[in-house]
């Protein structure tokens, strides 16, 4: 790639710059970025909401003058080679990528939207962009009624948040267990009940139904009866955003088995999307993600896709790691350096809690679940609050969970990645080398 080729880098997140930062020098770079805001680690709004990081102290590494903030892209030209965006601006494409990233899910809830509307009521949330996060902040206050709907990694982060800023939460979770996906049933429960000592109430199996709004008729008693706090409120006042007159404003969660919960805030914590939409209006192969091959091409050859938005060997990641190894292999193949991306295998860490509440640390890799014929190994120490399990098959290490001691998460995380055989569980599992 010489310095005059023209790459277009449509997003503004983690990839996107990660890519633009890699490409300096060595070809003309511009990245639209849909929101006005300095750039952000989203992996770290979770502290932003609960009070414990600034706002500024996420912003990523400033991406200099190839960034153009608070543009959108609107519609792909590939004849022309164009984007076309929505300022009336056109750029121009040797190369474009798409790092595009996903939304989040917004559930098929009875009143959640009026009809023919998109407005959600006062006080419901999703929880996925720094918007979301400051206008959280922003109505959550000490008692207020939260329910959290989703008890996934967003889920879970945003509960012991808003826990943390002192509201009253309920997480409901309609699979049987938190963090379904990462944690096996042992590693879930211990989740569940260091999120109930931070004061957050857990329900699990539990289908929510539909919103309750100001303006609905009489329902089911509730579930979850106000505190007294919540009683005295005078005419007006609302521990939510503050709706406008007229603006319907949430007053409860409906469950499937007719009981209510109560609530000033409600967070839509269901999962994400990714955002596809422009790759498909332009004609691109589009399954869950935009489909890319090992270079990180889409099925056209001049357009490539990183990110949450990217669908790599059937697997859509939707996390940090692989989308910043996603744009570092598309940086060596841009600039004509052998690079293939075969794949990452991901680790999750979340950190839950800060020093006033006590934390928990807990990692999960690769498959949790052991299939029959599989070696399992367990490490449990209910008085220190640790748990760690490990998957072997065929004397190869696939995968585990850690909870409350990470001292030895790098090594077994190398030792999954490599595909070794782990020659000394118990020295990979303890401090002390298993004595």
């Amino acid at each position: 790639m010489t310095s005059n080729q023209r790459v277009v880098v449509i997003g503004g997140g983690l990839a996107g710059l990660r890519l633009a930062a890699r490409l300096t020098g060595g070809a003309a770079v511009t990245v639209l970025g849909e929101e006005p805001h300095v750039p952000y680690n989203r992996v770290l709004l979770a502290e932003v909401l609960a009070g414990r990081y600034a706002p500024e102290v996420t912003a990523l590494p400033a991406p200099g003058p190839a960034l153009r903030r608070g543009v959108r892209a609107v519609r792909i030209d590939r004849a022309d080679r164009t984007v076309r965006c929505d300022d009336g601006t056109v750029a121009e494409y040797d190369a474009l990528v798409l790092a595009t990233g996903s939304n989040a899910v917004l559930p098929p809830l009875r009143g959640l939207f009026e009809p023919e509307g998109r407005d959600l009521p006062d006080g419901v949330h999703a929880f996925r962009t720094m918007d979301d996060c400051l206008a959280l902040s922003a109505a959550v206050r000490p008692g207020v009624r939260a329910v959290v709907i989703g008890g996934g990694l967003l889920g879970v982060s945003a509960a012991r948040a808003l826990a943390a800023r002192g509201a009253v939460v309920v997480l409901a979770q309609q699979g049987e267990r938190l963090m379904e996906r990462q944690l096996d049933t042992e590693a879930s429960a211990l989740l569940a009940a260091h999120l109930t000592s931070l004061g957050v109430e857990i329900h699990t199996e539990c289908r929510v139904r539909g919103l309750r709004t100001t303006g609905d008729s009489p329902a089911a008693p509730p579930r979850n009866p106000a505190p007294p706090a919540f009683e005295e409120r005078g005419p007006g006042r609302s521990p939510g955003n503050g709706a406008a007159p007229g603006q319907r404003r949430v007053t409860g969660v409906e469950l499937a088995d007719g009981y209510r919960l109560d609530a000033d805030l409600v967070v839509l914590a269901c999962g994400v999307r990714p955002r596809v939409g422009l790759a498909r209006a332009a004609g691109l192969d589009v399954r869950t993600g935009i489909v890319v091959d090992d270079h990180l091409r889409t099925s056209d050859p001049r357009i490539h896709a990183i990110g949450d938005c990217a669908e790599h060997a059937g697997q859509v990641y939707g996390l940090a790691g692989p989308a910043l190894e996603q744009a570092d292999a598309l940086a060596a193949v841009l600039t004509g350096t052998p690079a293939r991306y075969t794949g990452t295998r991901a680790l999750t860490r979340l950190t839950l809690g800060g020093a006033e509440t006590g934390s928990l640390d807990l990692a999960a890799f690769g498959e949790t679940t052991p299939r029959p014929g599989d070696d399992v190994v367990r490490l449990a120490d209910a008085t220190r609050r640790t748990y760690r399990k490990v998957v072997v098959r065929d004397e190869r290490l696939v995968g585990g969970v850690l909870l409350g001691e990470l001292s030895t998460v790098g090594a077994l995380a190398r030792t999954w990645e490599g595909g070794e055989s782990p020659h000394d569980l118990f020295h990979l599992l303890t401090d002390d080398g298993g004595h």
